[in-house]
């Protein structure tokens, strides 16, 4: 091969690189977008339909772009405030506030992102005041055990947590790999995207291929299990005192008592909450079974993944956009 196809094919991918960047950096852009879609609405008697399918739109993508900040920046940041409390047995009422308001934004930034998955299929009711809450609970309360045994294991091994993350996050990302996912335009960006799943994946549940998805959370909510009691039993093996003697007796007693009221509060969610996934028939006069068609306006990306989470969704038509209108 000669150097000007090498740099062709670099060039190539440093721009996929690019757009997946720009695409992660547009978060505020597109908040400025829906602020601004938001008053024209409010002054508007009677929006129009594209206006409001406009913000719609708007929102999904702020949804899942907000989902990867907070797995990307905010859990890690959270973790290292754990460390700092635990090793000083310091922590003033404002930092406790702090802590629990860090653990509800990743739980409700999980919640926002199945609500936006679940306004892309109009075949499916709007997710309820009990489901949402139920799966908002579910998800902090299964977050609390697994972010408290990674802030243990860095009070005593805090220069083998980055190996720790690294070996984990390849065998997740080969999981990802293994799923086919089809995200983004270009194989860079791609593999990007499928990164930044398996850094979510390090720390909670996200489905990204199409099918049943119970085997798969069973095996990812086992393969969190097993790692996070290894953590656990390793700080304790090491029997390391913290600071104020009064946090290690609770720890991990409370830790698993998240979890099992987590495991609890999720069993329920999919045995009564969950959306059926029962196709609903169109047409009762000749039989026909199907959904209803999405609008073309409708954001592609998060209709692709509600397809995927909700196996029996609308499939998204062909000719659909993602990006500016």
């Amino acid at each position: 091969m000669s150097w000007a196809l090498y740099s062709n094919l670099l060039l190539s991918a440093l721009g996929q690189v690019e757009t997946f960047f720009r695409w992660l950096r547009s978060h505020s852009i597109r908040c400025v977008q829906a602020l601004k879609v938001g008053f024209a609405l409010w002054k508007q008697e009677e929006p129009a339909e594209f206006d409001l399918d406009y913000a719609t739109f708007i929102s999904m993508d702020i949804s899942m772009l907000r989902l990867f900040e907070t797995f990307l920046e905010a859990t890690p940041q959270l973790i290292l405030v754990l460390h700092i409390t635990l090793c000083t047995g310091r922590v003033e009422y404002y930092q406790w506030i702090g802590i629990g308001t860090a653990f509800i934004c990743i739980a409700w930034a999980l919640l926002d992102y199945h609500q936006a998955l679940r306004s892309c299929l109009p075949t499916k009711p709007a997710l309820g005041y009990l489901s949402s809450t139920v799966y908002f609970l579910w998800n902090l309360l299964l977050l609390c055990p697994r972010i408290m045994a990674l802030a243990l294991f860095t009070t005593i091994f805090p220069r083998y947590i980055a190996a720790h993350f690294l070996l984990l996050w390849v065998v997740l990302l080969l999981w990802v790999w293994l799923q086919n996912t089809d995200f983004m335009p270009g194989a860079t960006s791609e593999w990007l995207y499928r990164g930044t799943v398996a850094v979510i994946l390090y720390f909670s549940w996200f489905n990204v291929s199409e099918g049943r998805t119970r085997s798969r959370s069973i095996i990812h909510l086992g393969f969190l299990v097993m790692d996070s009691t290894l953590l656990g039993g390793t700080w304790l093996a090491h029997n390391i005192p913290l600071p104020s003697p009064s946090l290690w007796p609770w720890l991990l007693p409370g830790a698993a008592l998240c979890f099992l009221l987590g495991l609890g509060l999720r069993g329920a969610y999919y045995q009564w909450l969950h959306p059926s996934l029962r196709v609903e028939a169109l047409d009762e006069g000749d039989g026909t079974r199907g959904f209803a068609v999405q609008d073309w306006h409708l954001n592609r990306r998060m209709a692709k993944l509600a397809q995927s989470f909700f196996p029996r969704a609308a499939p998204a038509k062909s000719e659909e956009i993602n990006g500016i209108l």
